[in-house]
């Protein structure tokens, strides 16, 4: 590890405040989806149910770049230190919900390699909403400030990300935020064992 990315990963692992009980098998859920669908209150609301750190990718972005630019160098450089971040906290017995759009298989093998090679229980979410749903969503998010929301992302964002989504090819939770979530969450906290 670089001493830049070791750097990298005590700051964002400082942002974190208090971490939950360690687990003798720690989980790792993997929450994927464009801007808007409803991530960030997905997590919240499993988080609510598990004693889980939440590392969600927009404040972790915030805490290297207080002046976040999203290109191609920053976020390559926060990915980076995520995956050894969630490689450190998982070693430490720590569970975690990761709440990052995570949209292709690429980006999502990162992390399928840590939770076998640590042997983590692996749960994935593809969280989802529809469209005029999210550019509702996303237009709130704009004209009202919400200090619990990190996210910049708007509907030109959504609009060009959209065409960049893989399918995930392990078995997966789907769950549409406009809808009642609470089935699917019942059914993580089924799996998880908690």
């Amino acid at each position: 590890m670089s001493a830049q990315v070791a750097s990298d990963v005590q700051k964002l692992a400082g942002s974190l405040g208090r971490l939950p009980e360690p687990a003798a098998r720690p989980a790792l859920i993997v929450v994927s989806g464009l801007p808007g669908t409803g991530k960030s209150y997905f997590c919240r609301k499993l988080a609510e149910r598990l004693p889980f750190v939440i590392l969600e990718s927009d404040a972790l972005r915030k805490t290297l770049f207080p002046s976040p630019t999203y290109s191609l160098e920053e976020s390559s450089r926060l990915f980076h230190s995520c995956y050894q971040l969630i490689e450190k906290l998982l070693k430490e017995g720590i569970p975690i919900i990761f709440d990052a759009t995570n949209l292709t298989e690429r980006y999502r093998e990162y992390l399928y390699s840590i939770a076998d090679r640590l042997d983590a229980k692996l749960v994935l979410v593809r969280v989802e909403a529809p469209p005029q749903v999210v550019q509702e969503r996303l237009k709130l998010r704009r004209e009202v400030a919400n200090l619990g929301d990190k996210s910049d992302a708007d509907w030109s964002v959504y609009q060009k990300m959209k065409p960049t989504v893989q399918k995930i090819r392990r078995r997966h939770y789907a769950v549409d935020t406009s809808r009642d979530i609470t089935p699917v969450v019942d059914k993580i906290v089924r799996e998880v064992g908690w």
